[in-house]
């Protein structure tokens, strides 16, 4: 097909608000404002494909998750790296043209619950917009990379993060935050994209304004209870804004998604609640439609009433118009962490239809207006007992974006399986300052090693990609993976459907059939979404290569057994058909054996160890201190068998320049001494456990 010119200028309203209409360029995060990522361009289609070629590659001066959707304009690409750094490049060569380092503190780190990871930038004007991950919105100089303003968005003395994308809309910059398993009170804003004015604030869950409040959070707050949100010594309530947003220009609405509760578990976060609708904790878990120009809030829908699972809904949202029952509907789509995919209204926020796309058990369907049906045995806040749920807090679609072909009329669906043991912590307290708080225990099934409900929960987890047919409710194909976490999806006229995953694969599918294509050995992980956009005619595909994140920091270490360790090489991997360029050859990746010090401590003392672990270290180095290849493997730690060097690490902060913050004032040197305990004692065990498999593949010999 014909593809428009490179037309030099800035990003103003039309060229967005038009996007579709310009397949040579990728000008927002999702393509267009309706977030379809789908690209008519079709010069690489399903007869093309095998000659696809990696043209150029650039690698990141960072080894941390890479997630980021690159934007491209007039020949030049854009993309973010962990640490919110930015890079500029020629996109059909890959000249590098400029950098930018926003210098984030590296103790920024701790503040995070899943890598210190960013999804990309917006752009108006000539201007690009970054949200950094110590909370500050940066215009850059889009020739030059040269700042031409920052705002700080958050509290900064609060466990705030940025990692998500900003979007801009007639001027305003958009942006949230994370941070709800910290203990924060969630919030989108708008900036003035010409000197970063806050224009308005939108809180997504009730504070303590009283009679001031606006209409709609009055109204959140009649489905809480307590008086501890809003406070100096309160618990924040959640619901951060950290991703996903959508905008329909003709209705004027903004969508975005809203996080979880904080804590997770509504037995701390709302006293009392039964889930009868009392506790359904607005708006948390929701979909919520504003004017972009004022913030006015419109309609809201509520994906988990009273959530307690980390359901977030901030997960992709996806705008589009198809006939339903006989008529056509303007909807809005997402499949959010419980497992259900909903279609709505996107005019009035009417439920339309959602059903389960991945096994699930904390519900069993919807009701007629679209509330869950709850399976009781799972709400875990309201019997205080343990249950194993499905889908855990990594969900059943996580951050990844989705993409919708209109010509099929299917929604394709990064979809992940795996479940988790939620085990109530008794006698919870907040703690603002460091550490997750969650509400339950993190370390709950970790031990024995290699038995119970570490294998149980193994046994659950899968990962796959769905080609979701929206108006019947059902999967058309399906494949699945050789990894569980794997990367946001593109679709394009030429019948393709592009995917990286957690294999060290980036592959292309048939749209309609899923049959694969085409497939380029990436040497890493791939988790971030693929873009397309074509430089003097010629088509190019763009991904971001990397592995981490949430996954690949809390459960990497405990998939040796069913799949090979993922190491992270972070990379910018650019194809066109006749790409010839190669990739430096692949490092070896050897793990260094296990070889702790003996495990002397009472077991009174690996118990407090566990405890304390599994809520301050799980998140950062795994639970049951298996580890990952992001970050350090603790059971492998030098500072192990010097109880002075582990004390200045964990309570001096000797490594905050690396992210390792200090724990003072949080964890006291008896319990830090007891985590070395805890992680000495796992590291035996797990060293019982190799030299037994080994011993056993000597012996089948």
């Amino acid at each position: 097909m014909a593809t428009n010119e490179n037309t030099e200028g800035g990003i103003d309203n039309v060229r967005l608000v038009n996007a579709g209409d310009d397949p040579a360029n990728w000008i927002t995060h999702g393509k267009t404002y309706s977030e379809q990522r789908y690209s008519p361009l079709d010069q690489i289609n399903r007869e093309t494909v095998g000659e696809l070629g990696l043209a150029w590659s650039a690698d990141m001066d960072t080894a941390r998750g890479q997630e980021a959707t690159p934007l491209v304009m007039d020949g030049k690409l854009y993309v973010t790296s962990a640490w919110s750094k930015v890079f500029a490049f020629d996109a059909a060569t890959g000249a590098p043209l400029w950098s930018y380092d926003p210098q984030v503190p590296g103790e920024t780190g701790v503040k995070v619950c899943c890598d210190v990871v960013n999804r990309g930038l917006a752009a108006w004007g000539e201007h690009l917009f970054l949200g950094t991950l110590d909370g500050r919105l940066v215009a850059l100089d889009r020739e030059t990379g040269d700042v031409a303003w920052e705002k700080v968005t958050v509290d900064q003395s609060q466990s705030y993060s940025i990692t998500g994308a900003p979007r801009v809309i007639d001027g305003k910059v958009l942006i949230g935050n994370g941070g709800a398993e910290f203990g924060v009170r969630g919030y989108i804003a708008a900036y003035d994209a010409e000197d970063g004015d806050e224009l308005w604030r939108f809180y997504t869950v009730p504070g303590d304004e009283g009679e001031n409040a606006p209409e709609y959070l009055k109204a959140a707050a009649k489905t809480w209870s307590g008086d501890v949100l809003g406070s100096e010594s309160g618990i924040g309530g959640g619901g951060t804004v950290w991703d996903s947003m959508a905008y329909d220009p003709e209705l004027d609405l903004l969508y975005f998604g809203v996080g979880n509760g904080s804590p997770w578990n509504r037995a701390y976060r709302s006293p009392g609640a039964d889930g009868a609708g009392d506790g359904d904790n607005l708006y948390l878990s929701s979909i919520v439609a504003i004017r972009p120009d004022t913030g006015e809030y419109v309609w809201h829908y509520q994906t988990t009433p009273g959530e307690t699972w980390d359901y977030t809904a901030t997960q992709h949202i996806v705008l589009a118009d198809m006939e339903i029952d006989g008529r056509t509907r303007q909807v809005l789509m997402q499949a959010p962490k419980n497992g259900f995919f909903y279609v709505l209204d996107r005019a009035t926020g009417e439920f339309i239809s959602a059903e389960p796309y991945i096994p699930l058990n904390w519900a069993t369907g919807m009701d007629e207006n679209g509330r869950p049906i709850e399976n009781p045995e799972t709400r875990v806040d309201v019997t205080g007992q343990p249950a194993l749920v499905m889908p855990g807090p990594l969900g059943g679609h996580n951050w990844h974006p989705m993409a919708y072909h209109p010509g099929e009329n299917l929604v394709y669906i990064p979809a992940f399986e795996a479940a988790m043991l939620y085990a109530p912590q008794s006698d919870w307290k907040p703690d603002r300052k460091r550490g997750f708080n969650i509400g339950f225990d993190m370390g709950a099934g970790d031990l024995p090693p290699d038995m119970g409900f570490r294998r149980e929960v193994q046994g659950t987890i899968k990962g796959k990609l769905l080609a979701w047919d929206p108006v019947n409710q059902e999967a058309k194909w399906t494949v699945e993976h050789p990894g569980p976490w794997n990367g946001g999806v593109l679709a394009t006229g030429g019948g393709l459907v592009f995917q990286g995953n957690s294999g060290s694969e980036f592959s292309a599918y048939d749209s309609s059939t899923g049959n694969k294509l085409w497939s380029f050995a990436a040497q890493t992980g791939v988790v971030a979404p693929p873009i397309t956009y074509t430089v003097n005619g010629e088509q190019y595909v763009a991904v971001l290569a990397g592995w981490g994140g949430a996954f690949a920091l809390t459960a990497d270490g405990t998939l040796i057994d069913q799949m090979h360790p993922v190491r992270n090489i972070s990379r910018l991997l650019v194809f066109k058909i006749g790409g010839t360029a190669e990739l430096p050859a692949e490092p070896a990746l050897a793990a260094a054996p296990l070889d702790p010090p003996p495990s002397r401590a009472s077991a009174a003392t690996i118990e407090l160890g566990r405890e304390k672990y599994a809520r301050y270290c799980s998140v950062c180095h795994a639970p049951g201190a298996v580890g990952s290849t992001v970050l350090p493997d603790l059971r492998r730690s030098g500072a192990l068998d010097n109880r002075q060097a582990w004390q200045q690490i964990v309570h001096e902060g000797a490594l905050q320049g690396n992210g390792m913050a200090s724990f003072e004032g949080s964890l006291t040197p008896e319990e830090i001494e007891a985590i070395r305990a805890y992680v000495i004692r796992r590291a035996n065990e797990d060293k019982e456990m190799e030299n037994a498999r080994a011993a056993n593949r000597v012996a089948r010999r």
